[in-house]
């Protein structure tokens, strides 16, 4: 199996490009623009604080609640829309599939790309967040989160490749993997912390990798710890996922431009 990073750094410029050209189409003719990047995490919190600092009160300890949530919900965001993305990639531009040749995991690779901006405006706000709530942050820590970003990416990347080959063979892929993300969601902690797993469960709740990337940013930015050996665990799961993803989409690349 050949490895990606030589064709990537070869059509560098059509990734380039094809990057700017989603984020162009995504945001040209909408009226809130980048603010989109945004909204979604932000009402999501504004729900979710509603119902369980209100109703059905979660114990996050000193974190406040919208906080403890949104710093977990930025990183799904940039998780759930990706994969979305990266699923109808290569059905959505099948012109350019079946006319030019390129290695064609540029095309979900971009939109994963491209969401990353997102998860770069949203962060934004989730500083401002922590200022006004006044949640301290260890400078040295922060150091740590390049990392945990580069090992959700990883993820990502591996998950969008296999989705984006399985929806050129079969296109009720998107409307399962909508039921999956709601479900993976849920099976994530995003809006309970891991305190709330019963213990004799928690060895299997971190099979699940986003557990243990999600846990790393809090680890980092609430709670000015080192990310422990669960993030180990989910970074390492993230590789095995890529390179699965990449050997499954490179195999069955030459079908494409046929069945799309």
């Amino acid at each position: 199996m050949n490895l990606p990073l030589p064709a990537i750094i070869q059509y560098k410029d059509l990734l380039a490009a094809w990057t700017r050209r989603t984020i162009r189409g995504r945001y040209q003719q909408s009226l809130l623009g980048w603010l989109w990047a945004i909204v979604q995490p932000v009402a999501s919190v504004a729900i979710f604080s509603l119902i369980f600092t209100t109703f059905v009160p979660v114990d996050t300890g000193e974190i406040p609640y919208p906080v403890f949530s949104y710093i977990a919900m930025v990183p799904w965001t940039f998780f759930a829309s990706s994969i979305q993305d990266m699923t109808i990639s290569l059905t959505l531009n099948f012109g350019l599939v079946t006319k030019v040749y390129f290695p064609r995991e540029v095309l979900p690779i971009s939109a994963m790309l491209a969401r990353l901006l997102d998860f770069g405006v949203a962060s934004l706000v989730l500083a401002l967040m922590m200022l006004f709530y006044r949640v301290e942050v260890n400078p040295e820590l922060v150091l740590f989160l390049p990392l945990v970003l580069l090992a959700q990416a990883v993820l990502i990347t591996g998950l969008g490749l296999i989705t984006s080959a399985a929806n050129v063979f079969y296109r009720d892929m998107q409307p399962l993997l909508i039921l999956l993300l709601q479900v993976w969601f849920y099976a994530s902690p995003i809006i309970y912390p891991v305190s709330l797993v019963p213990e004799q469960w928690r060895v299997f709740y971190y099979l699940n990798p986003m557990a243990g990337i999600l846990e790393a940013y809090r680890s980092v930015l609430l709670y000015q710890q080192v990310p422990d050996h669960t993030f180990l665990i989910a970074a390492g799961e993230a590789m095995v996922v890529f390179v699965f993803g990449y050997w499954l989409f490179k195999r069955v690349e030459f079908q494409f431009a046929d069945i799309i």
